[in-house]
Formats: C-alpha cells, structure tokens, sequence
C-alpha cells in the first residue's frame, strides 16, 4: 500500500482551516499531521510534525506567509502550496521557493469549492515529489526599459538593456518562438526571459494557470524583462520583441497575420486537463510557423505539450527540453523526451543561450 502524504494546514481563518481539515482529510491519499493558526504557531509545529507538504495562506497576521516561507524553506525544504485569493504577493512566494498556488473558492458556491478542493488534492499529489528550489543568483530587479520608436524590431529597436543582440535576419524571418510549462514554470520562465534580447522575435507562452492571475503574471515579467511581455488578447499581432502569455482560462493559438502571426484566444474545452494547453498552442506553431518554429517545454507534472512538441519537431522546428535536475517537476520535458520531441535537453541556466545560438 502506498504511504500517505502528511500533510499541514496554515491559515488564520479557523472556517476554512477546519473545512481543508477535514476535506483534505477524507481522502485515503492524505495524513493531515496537524494545523497552525499563523506562522508562529507553524514554525514551532513542523519540526515536531515532519509534514511533507505545506498547505500555506499567504494573508495572515503577524508573519505573513510570505516572510515565514524566506525564514522555513533555507532550514526546512518542504514543498509548499500557496492557498490564496487574487494577490501578486503568490508570485513573490513562488520566487521565494513555493511549488505551486490554487485560488482559494468562494464558500458560498458548492460548485467552486469542490473545483477548488479537486485542484488542490491533485496539486498536493505532485507537490509531494517537486524539488523545492531556493532564490538562485539572478536578480529579480525591474528593468529600465528605453522609450524608443516603435520600428520593424519592435518596442526597442537599439535593445540597448540586452547584453546580447539578434541580428535583424533573424527577428525579420518570419520565426517564432513558443514556450510552454505548468508546476515550477513561473520563475523557470522568469529567468529565460530575464537573459533573452528585446530584439528577439515574437515569443507566446502558455503555462498553466488559472484565470485572473496571468494579468498580474505577465505584469511581473514586464517589469523584470527587458522584451515587452502582456497577456495575450483575441487579435493580438506578434512582433519581434513582443512576448504574448495565453490568458487563464482560455486557448491561445498562433494564427497566421498577412505575412506575420497573431494570436486567437477562445473559450474551449480543457485539453489534457488544462485550459490554457500546451499541446494546443504547439499543435497551431506546428501548423503555421513550421520549420521557422523553436519549441520550449519546461517543467510541470503530466504530458500537456509533449505530443504538440513532437508535431513541431516533425515539421521542422528546433525543440529544447528542460533537464531532470534543474526541474520542480520533472514530468512534460520527461514525456517529450521519451518520445522523441526533444532535440537537445539543456539545464535552465542554459536555455537562453540555447535560443539565442539557433536563431
């Protein structure tokens, strides 16, 4: 028989902690080892209760859920899944180390709670086997982007921010890059675009996420990137220097714009268990982008994107994996890999210069 994953619930609202309590608790899978009321509480509990995983509000008196993760992960590396409302501090506490977040439901709506309780037992189940991954040496500092004349390059034709440049050629050529990730995604994503040029050509990103949260998302990395990034909307055109992230809740794919690409974005069913998906922004680069196509999955658990992946590399793209050692969850590049979607794994320190030296 399986072990079960112990888990502990923090959070200050004893309603909703009694509820996960005893909700989490129903499910064979789960230990629920013990509970906090703040931080304080958490910190003296988890030496004694050896969870494996954290259930974490990040709104609490006191020590917020944000600075009692900087004070645990360093001495106590367990993985960590935000429970929160609609709060940009989620993406601090995923810098910070956290795995992953779900959205806390509105108690009035049955309906929502059971989504909300469905998501998070599944988050849990991978939570328990993600590498905790702590603050790495790049600096998550805002980029001072220079006002200049929108040309053929894009928003900043001089890429004066960038260390590295990408010749016209290739920002003119008609490529596209493509990028894909769920559980451990955000700061993997962060970092690549963090060392990729303004000049590079149009970039669309799915990662997995619900709705409401992509905005703020795609606010941060506009703020720390030095390339333009938003959230992408229905009739977007993509152009060099431009990163376009699929919006919770809906499927993005590249369409084809006279002699560039856009993007569409509609409500559709889930794919893979996901909307937005990989698989379904991959399978439209495939088709339209073709050879002038470059594919990246990065880590998160499941196969969303490895089969789109594949269809990229049949028709010529160039396609990059994310290694097993650098990955919280070493699940979709896994499934590509095996499969043959992948043409080179690289570690993700390394993926930026991997982009920039096939263009």
């Amino acid at each position: 028989m399986e072990q079960k994953i112990r888990v502990m619930v923090v959070d200050d609202s004893v309603l909703f902690r009694n509820w996960l309590v005893q909700s989490l608790g129903k499910d064979p899978r789960f230990e629920i080892v013990g509970y906090a009321a703040n931080a304080f509480d958490a910190k003296h509990k988890i030496p004694l209760l050896r969870p494996d995983l954290l259930t974490l509000d990040i709104e609490m008196p006191g020590m917020s859920g944000l600075e009692f993760l900087k004070e645990l992960l360093p001495v106590h590396p367990i993985p960590v899944i935000l429970v929160s409302s609609l709060n940009m501090c989620v993406f601090d506490a995923l810098a910070a180390g956290a795995v992953d977040f779900v959205r806390k439901p509105d108690m009035e709506n049955s309906l929502g709670k059971e989504a909300f309780l469905n998501m998070l037992k599944a988050k849990v189940v991978i939570g328990s086997k993600a590498r905790v991954q702590l603050p790495g040496t790049l600096q998550a500092s805002p980029v001072s982007k220079p006002a200049a004349s929108r040309s053929s390059y894009g928003r900043t034709a001089s890429g004066a921010s960038a260390s590295v440049r990408v010749n016209k050629s290739a920002a003119d050529a008609g490529r596209l890059i493509a990028i894909g990730a769920s559980t451990g995604g955000t700061e993997a994503i962060l970092q690549i675009l963090q060392q990729l040029p303004p000049t590079l050509p149009g970039i669309v990103i799915t990662q997995h996420m619900p709705a409401g949260f992509t905005a703020m998302y795609a606010e941060r990395l506009n703020r720390l990137c030095s390339m333009e990034v938003r959230e992408a909307k229905h009739g977007d055109r993509l152009y060099p220097g431009l990163a376009l992230l699929a919006p919770g809740g809906l499927q993005m794919r590249v369409v084809r714009m006279g002699n560039g690409y856009g993007v569409s974005c509609s409500k559709d069913e889930k794919v893979n268990g996901h909307c937005p998906s990989v698989d379904v922004l991959f399978d439209s680069v495939a088709i339209h982008a073709r050879e002038k196509a470059m594919g990246i999955l990065l880590t998160g658990m499941g196969a969303d994107g490895a089969a789109g992946l594949l269809r990229m590399r049949k028709n010529g793209a160039y396609t990059i994996g994310q290694d097993k050692d650098t990955c919280v969850v070493y699940g979709m590049p896994m499934e590509a890999w095996k499969i043959g979607a992948v043409c080179s794994q690289a570690p993700l320190d390394s993926i930026a210069q991997n982009i920039i030296s096939h263009l």
